[in-house]
């Protein structure tokens, strides 16, 4: 006999679970039925032992309530780049093959302790590195990428598989399968959040983030990770009065119609709920931001894959080999302006969105492409990614073939919690008015 539980936000969990009307047995129990309804269609899923979770269930409903943390039962999807004690951390790569470390990272303990039904490993590229995609598919339309590199925990929360997601980023992991997937993504500031126990990719830039259904539920994900800002959030932003800005960067020539769409659509509704919105700029002397990017990126890579290169080569992708080779064509002079040049700007572009309530910029060029061979484009999330600073995709808009589109919010670096503030109500527009609704 199925339920329709697995439908509940981590919010709504916490609520059932509390007044004693949900135990978590049924919650998992749930949750199980609608991952095997869904597996063949979405395969987001790179390790989920059911009766692993259930052994997990029973032992949470049997914590009296002063014992129970504050995620008393809310289940996590865990990227397959975080090591879990208890489950194989594979990577996505035929090196690690079976490898299951006996160690927490820092983030699973953070959230073993407080009280998460640790679901399962969800797919991920190759060591999340790569853009050559896994073997999941977009959970709204299967011929479709859900995106990359955080695939599996994307697909999973926007196919109601679980509440919360844990992903990274390096250039567009978290926030670009957000919106291709049609769910909140949040990249909290850089090194905010720890990233111990996580195969790294390049340390300046690799942020872990969360995916959920509702921004109430990131809010409670920034509460466990003590994600606090020096000035407290407004405990109830209104849209109507606050400044915000829109600014389409130096990629905009990438952009599709969906995207663009749905740009000139935010920035209309928030006009209508008697927002101040205007267009803002970066100065051009920040153009090379994406190429700076790619230069700390490539450089990073050497020594992050050098250990598989070493032991494994014939293993590995071409991409990653290529990133340990790649000395003769990135000088150290040219690693060291780049990193240089973005610890510039963080300061500069920190001063230019102090000044909004929050500045939309795309979180992609369009909706999900054909095709699960390649995660998409990241072109309109690494400079963020770079600049360090909290961005959240917020789903409401579609494209050409009613495919989901989000639009990013972004601010200072260090001012979570007023984003995230700004985003629930912001996002409460959105949803309602910009168009898109889930059908799965």
């Amino acid at each position: 006999m199925t339920s329709d539980f697995y439908r509940l936000t981590a919010t709504e969990v916490l609520q059932k679970t509390t007044a004693g009307d949900l135990t978590v047995q049924d919650y998992a129990t749930s949750l199980l039925q609608r991952i095997k309804a869904r597996d063949e269609a979405v395969q987001a899923w790179a390790y989920l032992d059911a009766e692993y979770v259930m052994e997990q269930a029973k032992a949470l409903d049997a914590l009296p309530s002063a014992e129970r943390g504050p995620l008393h039962g809310v289940a996590i999807a865990v990227k397959d780049v975080i090591f879990t004690k208890d489950m194989p951390t594979q990577f996505n790569s035929p090196v690690y093959t079976g490898h299951a470390p006996k160690v927490d990272a820092g983030s699973i303990m953070i959230l073993r302790k407080s009280g998460a039904l640790i679901l399962g490993k969800t797919c991920t590229t190759e060591f999340a590195a790569t853009t050559v995609g896994p073997k999941t598919k977009n959970p709204h339309d299967s011929s479709r990428t859900p995106g990359g590199s955080s695939s599996g925990s994307g697909a999973a929360i926007g196919d109601f598989q679980a509440p919360i997601g844990l992903g990274t980023q390096t250039g567009g992991s978290v926030i670009r399968p957000g919106s291709y997937n049609g769910i909140y993504a949040y990249k909290p500031t850089w090194n905010s959040v720890t990233r111990e126990g996580q195969k790294i990719y390049a340390l300046i830039l690799d942020t872990l983030g969360f995916y959920a259904r509702s921004v109430r539920d990131l809010e409670l994900i920034a509460d466990t990770f003590a994600i606090f800002d020096d000035v407290p959030a407004p405990i109830d932003f209104n849209v109507k009065g606050p400044k915000f800005a829109y600014l389409k960067t130096m990629v905009w020539p990438n952009v599709g119609s969906g995207t663009s769409n749905a740009m000139d659509q935010a920035v209309a509704l928030l006009r209508a709920h008697g927002a101040e919105v205007e267009e803002t700029f970066l100065p051009e002397e920040l153009n090379d931001l994406p190429a700076w990017h790619a230069t700390v990126l490539a450089s990073e890579g050497r020594a992050a894959f050098l250990p598989e290169y070493t032991t494994a080569k014939d293993k590995i992708s071409q991409q990653l080999i290529g990133h340990v080779e790649n000395s003769d064509k990135i000088t150290r002079k040219a690693q060291l302006e780049a990193f240089d040049k973005i610890s510039a700007a963080r300061p500069v572009v920190d001063e230019i969105l102090s000044k909004y309530a929050a500045v939309l910029t795309p979180s992609v060029p369009d909706e999900a492409p054909l095709g699960i061979e390649r995660t998409g484009s990241a072109a309109f999330c690494l400079i963020w990614t770079a600049l360090h600073t909290p961005v959240v995709n917020v789903p409401g808009f579609q494209g050409e073939n009613s495919m989901p589109i989000g639009i990013s919010l972004v601010a200072p670096r260090y001012h979570d919690r007023h984003l995230l503030a700004v985003c629930q109500k912001v996002g409460e527009i959105f949803e309602a008015e910009g168009g898109w609704k889930s059908a799965v």
